[in-house]
């Protein structure tokens, strides 16, 4: 990828050594930066991108006061590999055990945040950081210590320092609220569905509910703004508001398809960026730590694959700022356990997206993409399709399978096994349903593709292509997973009575 890797890779055990140390730059009033990312609010789920239900006025504000980014990705469908790839500046392939889901962070991996640290800056964080998982080291704060809310980490930082902060929620993942959407006077016919969705009454309340938690996390970072402008820090702070990854649907979260791996993206530093403008440039979440630093006069690590965004933050123009990023990789480790025993295995799958194509390697396409339906011989006893969360719009898919022709295709596109190579024109199908993998007309096209996607791969080091990718399945995993609505819910354990004193006598 051009311009994207950087310069010197340091491989060691089987895996990447971060540089252990950051030179600061001195660069006058250097500026604070607000990282805002929700859990599972996907692209184009915004009143920006045109979603016409949905309300996301902080968002909308934030993209005509800054940059607008249309084709941002994240490094993988999944909460922990995706946040491991933003603070570290890593395609999540080379974290090692923090490619899965429940994974570890290891101690050799540093965070933007303890860099940003180690310069002077004062850094916390609220809400959902990394993880699920551990860090290697116990009580490691990867994104800085926890504040019960971004307003007091503004009143009690040193007034003398720059700040970082990392504000995080867990909205909107599930569970959700059944009806609250539609409780808060959402037009529900008004809903632009996913074409890979079964229009229903149960699915539309599905996604008015996932969309009350996205406009509760617009408002939370709407107040975040607040405080700041209260505090006049507004000029020289940079704003960055995410997600993490797609939505918790079928065929989204977990998935290598639109809907799963690209995410809203908009970022402001009034001193520095025009607003009001619109970036088609393909990006990664993995270019935001080598942004931070470099706009805090820090030299990134070399072996940060990331790639800073100032230029074209701080360009004046719309469209296609630099014409190398006209594509962007991305992938896809265990996320849950969901083979049939003994199989503790995941799903391992690599994409390359450009403006006209998708292009997807699944390297075991014998196993289930979303999880066996087989849930009494799951790897993990009970669990029911288990890369895909537990909600309303499953159960219907499911449930309704055999109604009809429609509702058994939507089914397999979702829960269905896949060939070992995908191809989606996303000219003519945008919502990547049809593969043409198969198809001679895009031979060509498919062997380009998949070609330019294993150079990428084994320039970043990924075990998939360079050898040792097996080890991945063998990480231990200590989460649960979603279960089949009959599977008999773990008996909460009873507090031991507190023992009586023995009464003298």
């Amino acid at each position: 990828m051009p311009g994207r890797f950087c310069a010197s890779i340091v491989l060691a055990m089987g895996g990447l050594v971060l540089a252990s140390s950051v030179e600061a730059k001195e660069q006058g009033s250097r500026p604070n930066i607000l990282f805002c990312i929700a859990d599972d609010w996907g692209w184009p789920h915004a009143g920006v991108y045109a979603d016409p239900v949905v309300k996301t006025p902080t968002f909308d504000r934030l993209a005509r006061e800054g940059v607008l980014f249309e084709h941002a990705y994240v490094s993988s469908p999944s909460c922990t590999p995706s946040r491991g790839a933003i603070l570290t500046g890593q395609w999540h392939w080379r974290l090692g055990t923090g490619a899965n889901l429940f994974g570890d962070f290891k101690d050799r991996f540093a965070t933007y945040p303890e860099m940003l640290a180690k310069a002077g800056y004062a850094i916390g964080s609220t809400g959902k950081t990394w993880g699920p998982g551990k860090p290697e080291t116990l009580g490691r704060e990867l994104a800085g210590k926890k504040y019960k809310t971004f307003a007091q980490f503004l009143d009690g930082k040193p007034k003398d320092k720059p700040f970082c902060f990392w504000l995080g929620s867990s909205d909107p993942h599930r569970p959700y609220k059944r009806d609250s959407g539609a409780e808060s006077g959402m037009d529900l016919s008004q809903i632009k569905l996913p074409a890979a969705f079964p229009d229903s009454p149960e699915v539309r309340g599905d996604v008015a509910d996932y969309y009350f938690e996205v406009q509760r996390f617009d408002r939370l970072v709407g107040d975040a703004l607040d405080a700041i402008e209260k505090a006049g820090m507004t000029e020289n702070t940079i704003v960055v508001m995410t997600g993490d990854h797609g939505m918790p649907f079928p065929r989204c979260k977990s998935n290598l398809y639109d809907c799963g791996t690209r995410v809203p993206l908009a970022i402001t530093w009034p001193a520095k960026v025009s607003g009001d403008r619109v970036v088609t440039d393909f990006v990664s979440l993995t270019d935001l730590a080598p942004t931070f630093l470099a706009a805090a006069g820090i030299t990134p690590p070399s072996d940060m694959t990331g790639k800073s965004l100032l230029p074209i933050l701080e360009e004046k123009k719309s469209g296609r700022v630099e014409m190398a990023n006209n594509h962007i990789i991305f992938g896809k480790e265990r996320h849950v356990p969901s083979q049939e025993k003994p199989d503790m295995g995941g799903y391992p799958s690599r994409a390359i997206r450009t403006d006209d194509f998708l292009y997807i390697v699944n390297y075991e396409p014998k196993r289930w993409p979303n999880g066996t339906p087989d849930y009494k011989n799951a790897a993990i006893p009970g669990n029911w399709y288990a890369d895909t969360d537990n909600g309303p719009t499953k159960t219907y898919m499911i449930d309704n399978k055999d109604k009809d022709a429609e509702h058994a295709r939507l089914y397999e596109l979702s829960f269905g096994k896949r060939p070992t190579e995908e191809l989606y024109d996303v000219r003519k199908d945008p919502d990547q349903l049809e593969n043409v993998a198969s198809q001679p007309r895009y031979a060509v096209t498919k062997a380009k593709l998949a070609q330019q996607l294993k150079e990428e791969l084994k320039v970043s080091g990924d075990p998939r292509e360079v050898g040792g990718g097996e080890r991945f399945d063998e990480i231990p995993y200590t989460g649960g997973g979603p279960k089949h609505p009959s599977w008999p819910k773990p008996k909460k354990k009873r507090k031991a009575p507190k023992a009586k004193a023995t009464p003298r006598t």
